[in-house]
């Protein structure tokens, strides 16, 4: 359930109410680039958060965590306004990316890549927004947040048509044995979404056809939640199983690596690639020794004829290399 916090609750009624008179200009300058980092292999690291990062990441030259809560707004209408338009005629493809650990760049990397990759390679009929947790981003990217994955979806209807369009929802994060998603973005309070979370907020939307991609440990148990009609659901692992390749020294996980970069540069059938993932991952954990994460994937009725029906106006595009965001 949505934690209730009631000193957040009057702190966000003052930024509507401020927001309603005037904006607020950032103080401080962009975050500083961060040092490159080679992309290579997923690291061999389970999905578990680094107890020797500090509590508090926030950077000095970033805007305060005051200022970033001012900017929501401003950031996700910018972000809304740089979809490219939407291909009349036929079945469109919107990829709605969400990054949800600001603690370590590899779901920023993943987050943004994906992004890339369904605009660059799909052609016309693919567009893509990224909401992510970063420190690298808090004056530029929305924030990875409930409220901003509810506004998005409610705006997104204004430009899709959401009874023959596809949203892909993909969501990167740290994930708990309890089916949850960590939110985080220190020392901003954020609210942590579960599977149930999940399939309430979709199910309050319109959206016929919806792909859902959960990426992060034992996301299996949110397939209960999110199966249905019109809706196909891939997870990283199984609902007892962690998932491999996050952590601070990793560019991309295991999952993202394998039906992202691998599969998806090689088809734009996402069920197949998700077929071709599963094995990749498979051997990769077998070399490794570990424990195997076994990815879940729910096909609702009609959503495999729709992603046929799209893919017939999708041009053969390159390959896009993956590179960290972080390095861009």
């Amino acid at each position: 359930m949505r934690v209730a916090l009631t000193a957040l609750l009057a702190f966000a009624a003052g930024v509507l109410l401020m927001l309603a008179l005037h904006p607020v200009a950032p103080r401080h300058a962009a975050a500083s680039a961060r040092p490159a980092v080679a992309a290579s292999a997923p690291a061999p690291a389970p999905e578990e958060a680094d107890e020797d990062e500090p509590d508090d990441a926030w950077p000095d030259d970033a805007p305060t965590p005051e200022q970033v809560i001012y900017a929501q707004p401003r950031l996700l209408k910018s972000a809304l306004a740089h979809l490219t338009p939407r291909v009349p005629g036929r079945p469109n493809l919107y990829l709605l990316a969400f990054a949800g650990d600001g603690a370590e760049d590899v779901f920023r990397n993943e987050a943004e890549y994906a992004t890339r990759l369904f605009v660059e390679r799909f052609g016309p009929t693919a567009h893509a927004l990224v909401l992510e947790n970063n420190p690298a981003t808090l004056d530029r990217r929305p924030l990875a947040n409930w409220s901003n994955l509810e506004a998005a979806l409610d705006a997104l209807p204004a430009t899709m048509d959401p009874a023959q369009d596809i949203l892909v929802l993909y969501l990167t994060s740290h994930g708990g044995e309890d089916h949850s998603l960590l939110v985080d973005m220190d020392p901003l309070p954020l609210d942590q979404i579960g599977a149930q979370d999940l399939g309430d907020i979709l199910r309050r939307r319109p959206f016929k056809w919806k792909v859902v991609v959960v990426n992060a440990c034992y996301t299996g148990g949110f397939v209960p939640e999110l199966r249905g009609p019109g809706t196909l659901v891939l997870t990283a692992a199984r609902a007892d199983r962690s998932s491999f390749g996050c952590g601070s020294d990793s560019d991309i996980t295991y999952f993202g690596r394998a039906w992202l970069v691998d599969a998806l540069n090689r088809t734009d059938d996402l069920i197949a690639a998700f077929r071709q993932a599963q094995g990749e991952i498979a051997q990769w954990e077998r070399k490794d020794r570990f424990q195997p994460s076994e990815p879940q994937i729910d096909i609702g009725e009609g959503i495999a004829d729709k992603l046929a029906q799209w893919r017939k106006g999708v041009p053969q595009g390159t390959a896009v290399p993956f590179a960290p965001a972080s390095n861009n």
